[in-house]
Parts: C-alpha cells; sequence; structure tokens
C-alpha cells in the first residue's frame, strides 16, 4: 500500500485556491488600453468660418458699410487669436485698407488669402471671412472606470483630463496648440541685458552723468 505524503495534501487545496484566484483577477482586470505616461484624452482644435458681405467698389467701401463692418466685429466680439481676412474678386486695395483699419481697433490684422466658404461673391460685393479657432478635450471628465485595481500599472481613461482641459481653456490663441508662434530672432539674453548695458554705459554724476555715486561714512 501506497501512502501519500501529509505535507503534500495539506498544500494541495492552497494552490488549487491561488490558482482559482488568480484567474478570476486576471479575467475581471484585463489588459489596459494604455500603459504609458501619455494621456489619451488631448485637446482638439476645431475652426469654424464667419462670412459677412459688403457692398465694394475698386474705391473702397463707403462710410455707411465701415459702420455695419465695426458693428459685426463689436458684435461677434472679434479679438486676440482671430483671423481675419478677406475674398474680394476686384482685390481693391482700398477696401482691404479700411476693412484692415476697423479690425487694427481690435488688436487684428488682415491676412493675405482666404479659405474657401459656401456659395460665392456676388458681383460688386467683398466677403470678410473670420476664422475663430475653439479648443476643447472631448470625452473628459471620464469616470467611466468604476475600479481602481489595475494589475498590469497602466493609466485610467480620465488620466490627463484635469490638465489637458485647463490648458485648453486657458490658451488665448488655440491655434498655438497646433503650431507654436515664430520667433523674432532676438534671443531672451539680447533684450534682458539691454537695461543692464544702459546702466553701465552711462557715466557717473561726478563726470557730467546723471546717475549719483552714493557712499556712506
Amino acid at each position: 500500500m501506497t501512502f501519500a505524503n501529509k505535507s503534500t495534501l495539506a498544500k494541495a487545496p492552497a494552490m488549487a485556491l491561488a490558482l482559482a484566484l488568480g484567474f478570476g483577477l486576471a479575467g475581471c482586470g484585463g489588459m489596459p488600453a494604455n500603459q504609458s505616461l501619455y494621456s489619451v484624452k488631448q485637446p482638439v482644435v476645431e475652426r469654424n468660418n464667419y462670412t459677412f458681405d459688403v457692398r465694394s467698389a475698386q474705391s473702397g467701401i463707403s462710410i455707411a458699410e465701415q459702420q455695419r463692418v465695426a458693428a459685426w466685429f463689436d458684435t461677434i466680439k472679434l479679438g486676440y487669436g482671430d483671423r481675419v481676412s478677406i475674398d474680394d474678386p476686384m482685390a481693391s486695395e482700398a477696401t482691404r485698407q479700411a476693412i484692415g483699419k476697423l479690425a487694427a481697433r481690435h488688436g487684428v490684422l488682415v491676412e493675405t488669402g482666404s479659405p474657401v466658404t459656401e456659395g460665392f461673391v456676388q458681383p460688386g460685393n467683398a466677403r470678410i471671412v473670420l476664422t475663430r479657432s475653439r479648443a476643447s478635450v472631448p470625452g473628459c471628465p471620464d469616470w467611466s472606470e468604476s475600479s481602481d485595481a489595475d494589475y498590469y500599472n497602466g493609466t485610467p481613461k480620465g488620466y490627463g483630463c484635469a490638465t489637458n482641459s485647463n490648458l485648453a481653456a486657458m490658451v488665448a490663441n488655440p491655434e498655438d496648440l497646433i503650431e507654436g508662434q515664430a520667433g523674432t530672432g532676438e534671443t531672451v539674453i539680447m533684450s534682458g541685458t539691454k537695461a543692464i548695458d544702459s546702466f553701465r554705459d552711462r557715466a557717473p554724476s561726478g563726470n557730467g552723468g546723471d546717475v549719483a555715486a552714493t557712499g556712506g561714512n
């Protein structure tokens, strides 16, 4: 007769229980969709075009039409980040300058060229196209995951929602999220040392300058 080892028989139920728990947890957890430190929810920039047609001629637009354009800019709250362009079949420079002066009151410059809009410009008219961008993070906040147990060390679906949503809400020009502003070519060091250089190069008051020499007894 063969007798089993008592220690082996005692370990068998514990091993079976551990295997059952392991398979159960593996089935519940599953592989996460994102195992990196990058957030899946990223800002998305949407562009909308608003059009406004005005009567124009080769000599420009009348005072009444300029008042209409100024009222439209005020109503639509033209401001930083907006892009203004003109679709003028006659390509009148006077019309461009008149509209440019009205847009400059809001700190916006008229750009060259214009996006394609619906319909066509009637003869004797010019179309002002205002392009406005808006940034948002679709799908945020995301609280679809009801459990915080993740045995694969993955990031949750709502990871990064707070940071990216605040960035999309605070950025002055949403277009900067797509392409940053071009540099001026002048380094920060050159502009930062202008005041220091002017102070150092100025002659002291004792030598005919206007910088008083200080000292104590």
